[in-house]
């Protein structure tokens, strides 16, 4: 059922402007809720006596064809309430929110740097890939969002992670130390209308700009604290090219070591990026970036790019 959502004239113009006749469908899904989702957290239990005695309890869960532990869930319970969540069986974590670690591709034995981590969604499901070995660098400059960071990890079984409180600009001093780095970035969060459509309460172009700013500060730092060879994810949740394309064409101008890596994400749908924005042509490199509009899987919009250093 659609939701009385009031969505803000400039908003609809701006993505008239990228996707012409389909932002009708897209203004459409973006009143629609969220589905549930759930990721089975294999550091603590066993996927299928999860499923099983959850389904004995009448929920209804489909597997999801991109990520073998995630589901997406119906049910009446409250899955925050759930025996299963408060042991750190399962953990709520949107669809797309999985797919950045995805393209990351953590490996066991990786030093892996989680710029901002808080609360924890990414940094544990990268620790469940590593099956908690390797090292994590989970870092956020904010102590209340830490305060959730650490519950998480605890909770979830998470023993291959150490937490700072940082900005992320300062890991820019640290030269070369990371063999990957993930910087999911604070944003406008568009791409989260359909859990929560205050955002475009606070929405505005200025916003965009401002955070823009933020956002190239973190990617260079991350760039500077990678190893020769090391993969950078940078992601947001939010479609403002500005937050995207626009900060990976700033990356690609101010550093010649770096290029951008195509990558698949089996089962899910995705679009290339916008080569062009407000004026602004971007390096064709820019292509090999991944959208996630909220029409084409049923989630939240995303947005992912995946960075090599030579």
């Amino acid at each position: 059922m659609n939701r009385d959502v009031v969505i803000p004239a400039d908003f609809k113009a701006r993505y008239a402007k990228i996707l012409g006749k389909e932002n009708k469908k897209f203004l459409k899904f973006c009143k629609m809720p969220l589905r549930k989702s759930i990721r089975i957290n294999t550091l603590k239990a066993d996927p299928d006596k999860i499923v099983e005695r959850l389904k004995e309890r009448g929920w209804k869960l489909q597997k999801m064809p991109w990520f073998e532990f995630g589901y997406f869930v119906k049910t009446d319970e409250e899955i925050t309430s759930s025996l299963e969540f408060f042991l750190g069986y399962i953990y709520t974590q949107e669809a797309s929110s999985m797919l950045p670690v995805l393209a990351l591709s953590p490996e066991k034995n990786d030093f892996i740097l989680d710029m901002t981590a808080a609360p924890g969604s990414k940094t544990t499901q990268m620790a469940q890939i590593m099956e908690n070995k390797g090292c994590i660098v989970a870092n956020d400059n904010d102590i209340y969002r830490i305060k959730a960071l650490r519950y998480n990890i605890e909770t979830l079984g998470v023993l291959n992670t150490v937490v700072t409180r940082m900005d992320g600009v300062y890991f820019k001093n640290i030269k070369e130390r990371f063999d990957r780095v993930l910087i999911d970035a604070p944003c406008s969060a568009e791409g989260n209308v359909r859990k929560s459509w205050n955002v475009l309460s606070r929405w505005s172009v200025n916003l965009i700009k401002h955070i823009s700013e933020i956002q190239k500060r973190l990617i260079c730092a991350g760039i500077e604290c990678l190893k020769k060879d090391g993969v950078l994810v940078y992601s947001t949740c939010t479609l403002a090219p500005e937050e995207n394309e626009g900060v990976i064409d700033y990356a690609l101008k101010k550093y010649d070591n770096v290029f951008v890596e195509d990558f698949g994400l089996s089962g899910f749908k995705t679009r290339p990026g916008l080569l062009e924005w407000g004026g602004m042509k971007y390096d064709d490199q820019i292509r090999n970036c991944k959208r996630i509009w909220p029409q084409d899987n049923d989630t939240q919009g995303f947005f992912i790019a995946r960075l090599r250093k030579k």
